[in-house]
């Protein structure tokens, strides 16, 4: 069970780069400001997610 909390975090923290690159480009590029916090949220979200998948595999880990 651990395991698939383990690739779940990881995929989730792929998904948290991929968001902050993205916001980062659209802040180079001069983008909407609506657009960069949209980013930051959706960033923040995952970021939350990834948390929670990585306290879980710990929790079952140690279990």
């Amino acid at each position: 069970m651990a395991t698939v909390f383990n690739i779940i975090g990881i995929v989730v923290m792929v998904a948290v780069v991929v968001v902050l690159i993205r916001g980062l480009v659209n802040m180079m590029r001069g983008g909407s400001a609506n657009t960069s916090n949209k980013l930051m949220q959706a960033r923040v979200f995952l970021q939350f997610i990834a948390l929670v998948f990585i306290l879980l595999a710990v929790y079952f880990t140690r279990g």
